[in-house]
């Protein structure tokens, strides 16, 4: 007779398929083997309404709002953009882009003027009506003089926002056929209007899945769900409460003990021992995710190329990986597309090289440099275990570097973007242009180098509109070529999404835009 644990193996051979292996189970009575196998997910095709989810995220900050315009990291992204609002259109768990509050959307033959059919029948959490004169409010929250959103860079080049009827129509001051895409950027959430061309982001009222109750900032998120969501099939649960909490040893605990059914961010050093709890189901999913080391190229010493070169080759990036990650994850080359991402450029990939860096540390008249690495657990799982083997790497290549371990609460604002060279991770994005536009364009908020190169720039204008793929994809090689020889960051690795949740939970395939089911997992997912 066969054994589940052949059946395991059968599975992964592709000899036989999910629901052979369920009816096997079945059959020999090892149904919690088939679901140790699948996960509780494909045991539990049927979502079950209920119950009151927790969960443990390993960012969130004292000066986080409800402002969208002002989310930076995970936590008020899973509160906000996960749980509160919805966007025009949305990343599914395939990675297909679909309608969320649009409907459909056609665009010229130029791709300059788009139409958006906003969804009818939905309400705001207040009552509310949702409009089009809604969603060209909210969009033009982020796009004013005085706005400091990363989305404002996205939405600069729209020069007419208008209703016709039920539609939005907007149109661009050149074609951009990834429109569609950076509308579903999670600081673009659909606010209802104060009817004075601004919107009610204080309130936190959205058309999401739930309605936040209470909100601390850094500290916790309570939300009820939304007896009117719009979205079938979606918000399973009675209510969420989001825990920001930091320390992932503390996450850990929480999860263990029963305290929180999903966090994410595990410790990859100790995942192998968690992954032996019967009660906890591990998630791995590839995805956009990259770490980094930003360097402020607008100021001394990082304003010299041969001094960033000489970093880049200071670092071991295969040991990186496996002792950062633990294998959960790929070598960087400097360049922040992903190997997912459509035009990916296969660069010669940049190896550690201790006498490359002595030669470019000559050449910019450095040698026996000393240099400060800010870096927190905030930043990313292991950051600061990632920049004290940074430094074991430099010192071979003559580079004393000093660790500089900054408190977690407050990173994002007090250091990240204001001190020299310090520890960074992204999210990623679903294009290279929306990538580029966020954090490498010259002047965009989250340019996190302060870079400015005048051929990348008129680079990233020209493939934004050029239809032909060929073309479009030679220059956006030609973009990351720069990057990596020129640019002010280092990317060491690209990681993967590892995060935990309790078997008690039950999801579909997990998306890989961003981590925790793309943001998504407090709205589609459920309790088995």
């Amino acid at each position: 007779m066969t054994t589940h644990d052949e059946m395991a193996r059968l599975l992964a051979m592709g000899r036989i398929g999910r629901r052979d292996l369920i009816k096997g189970a079945a059959a020999l009575g090892a149904v919690g083997a088939a679901e140790r196998v699948l996960g509780r997910s494909a045991m539990a095709a049927t979502p079950n309404k209920g119950g009151a989810l927790k969960v443990a995220i390993g960012a969130g900050s004292t000066t986080d709002t409800l402002d969208p315009a002002t989310f930076t990291d995970s936590y008020m992204q899973s509160v906000g953009f996960g749980g509160m609002r919805n966007c025009l259109t949305e990343i599914d768990n395939t990675g297909k882009l679909v309608g969320e509050l649009a409907e459909s959307w056609d665009a010229s033959p130029d791709a300059k003027t788009w139409t958006f059919k906003i969804r009818k029948g939905v309400t705001f959490h207040n009552g509310k009506s949702l409009t089009a004169e809604d969603v060209i409010d909210s969009i033009n929250h982020h796009r004013g003089e005085d706005s400091k959103s990363p989305a404002k860079p996205l939405l600069a080049p729209i020069t007419s926002l208008k209703a016709d009827g039920d539609n939005v129509v907007l149109t661009l001051e050149a074609g951009n056929a990834d429109l569609p895409y950076l509308l579903s950027d999670y600081h673009i959430g659909i606010m209802p209007s104060s009817g004075d061309g601004k919107v009610d982001w204080k309130s936190g009222a959205g058309t999401g899945g739930y309605i936040i109750k209470a909100f601390e900032p850094g500290v916790r998120s309570f939300l009820e769900r939304n007896p009117n969501y719009w979205k079938q099939g979606r918000a399973h649960f009675d209510s969420v409460e989001i825990l920001s909490i930091i320390d992932v040893a503390a996450r850990t605990n929480a999860l263990t003990t029963g305290e929180v059914h999903l966090m994410d961010r595990c410790d990859l050093k100790t995942v192998h021992l968690l992954k032996r709890n019967r009660d906890v189901e591990i998630y791995d999913v590839t995805g956009t995710q990259h770490y980094t080391f930003p360097m402020l190229t607008n100021q001394a010493p990082f304003d010299n190329n041969d001094l960033r070169l000489a970093l880049k080759y200071s670092v071991n990036r295969e040991e990186m990986v496996q002792k950062i990650l633990r294998g959960h994850g790929k070598v960087g080359n400097d360049t922040p597309i992903a190997p997912a991402t459509s035009f990916y450029a296969e660069l010669e990939q940049r190896a550690y090289d201790p006498d490359k860096a002595k030669f470019h540390l000559k050449k910019a008249g450095a040698e026996g440099l000393t240099i400060d690495l800010s870096a927190a657990d905030a930043a990313f799982a292991g950051a600061v275990d990632a920049a004290v083997l940074y430094k074991e790497h430099a010192a071979k290549a003559g580079i004393t570097v000093n660790v500089i371990r900054e408190p977690n609460d407050g990173y994002w604002s007090n250091v990240w973007m204001k001190k020299g060279w310090s520890a960074c991770y992204w999210g990623g994005r679903p294009t290279a242009d929306w990538m580029f536009s966020t954090a490498y364009e010259a002047g965009v908020a989250w340019n996190d180098t302060y870079w400015e190169h005048e051929k990348f720039n008129k680079l990233l204008v020209a493939a934004r509109v050029e239809l032909d793929e060929a073309k479009r994809t030679d220059m956006y090689r030609e973009m990351q070529t720069i990057v990596r020889d020129e640019g002010g960051v280092v990317v060491p690795m690209f990681a993967n999404y590892v995060g935990a949740s309790s078997t008690k939970l039950a999801h579909d395939k997990l998306a890989g835009n961003w981590d925790m089911d793309g943001h998504k997992a407090v709205e589609r997912w459920w309790f088995a």
